[in-house]
């Protein structure tokens, strides 16, 4: 069990940890590593696996994945949908009352929120992460020295569609080809933000200048969808992961205040769970 920040009591909340058996024989035994190796970490086997979850064989996996992991799933109708994948990747109106100067979650997602040293390094649940080695371009990781860095990780029982900040351009995007391994703490010495499977962003946002998200996969996830957007607007949906646990990364330059009770539980190591739309900072004046 993990432990993750509810905003609305103010109390931490244990939350089941998807297949944490199977994560740790995978990440903490000889065979499980050479498993993962050899096969489970590799792209092609978790495509091959949502070729299952894309069939109509696998809708018998909803009712039960949704008992175990209590998805609420009160807007919908099961028997609509043609197969897991159908299922996982479902649609919702989204909605906010954040101002145009104020940061929201782009996610349904546990928030973590790091700040960006001098030397341009990141410290990231025991991990020194250097962001040339998450974004690849030097010229815009300089931008975020003494910056912040978003993390927000989405659970299997999250919503897995996310949505654009703030009004904007979208300058670059870059598919970087890596691994796939759990996002969960128990693979943290491989260091998954800089190795995974994973779509670099580079923004210009009307509210906050140039700002870097990071789309990640992680293990056993079957693919990054980004819809073909040029010029965003708020709200507006970016893309959504196909089945499993996966990752938004996004840098921000000195420029941004973040809420004080985010701060300090991913201080004290602790997640906060977010929902699209939720304020979670603001732009310094």
């Amino acid at each position: 069990m993990v432990k993750i920040y509810h905003r609305d009591s103010k109390k931490l909340i244990e939350e089941k940890e998807y297949q944490e058996e199977l994560l740790i024989f995978l990440y903490k035994t000889v065979i499980g590593r050479c498993l993962l190796k050899l096969f489970i970490a590799r792209p092609w086997f978790s495509n091959l696996r949502a070729r299952y979850q894309k069939s109509p064989e696998s809708k018998k996996d909803i009712l039960p994945f949704v008992k175990e992991y209590h998805v609420d799933i009160s807007d919908y109708n099961i028997d609509h949908f043609d197969s897991f994948n159908d299922f996982f990747t479902r649609k919702r109106m989204y909605g906010t009352t954040t101002r145009s100067n104020e940061l929201m979650a782009i996610a349904d997602s546990k928030l973590s929120v790091y700040r960006v040293d001098e030397k341009l390094k990141l410290n990231i649940k025991n991990s020194i992460y250097e962001l040339k080695d998450i974004i690849q371009q030097k010229e815009i990781a300089d931008l975020y020295k003494n910056g912040y860095a978003l993390v927000f990780r989405l659970a299997v029982n999250d919503y897995h569609r996310y949505v654009f900040f703030d009004d904007g351009e979208l300058i670059s995007s870059e598919f970087i080809k890596g691994e796939l391994h759990t996002i969960r703490p128990v693979s943290e010495k491989y260091k998954v933000y800089a190795r995974n499977s994973r779509v670099v962003n580079v923004m210009d946002s009307k509210s906050f200048g140039i700002i870097t998200q990071v789309e990640i996969g992680a293990l056993l996830v079957g693919k990054i969808v980004n819809h073909n957007t040029h010029m965003f607007s708020r709200l507006e949906e970016k893309g959504y992961f196909e089945y499993g646990g996966s990752t938004i990364v996004m840098f921000f330059p000195p420029n941004i205040m973040i809420d004080e009770d985010i701060l300090r539980q991913s201080q004290a190591g602790y997640e906060t769970q977010v929902f699209i739309g939720d304020k979670i900072g603001q732009r310094k004046e």
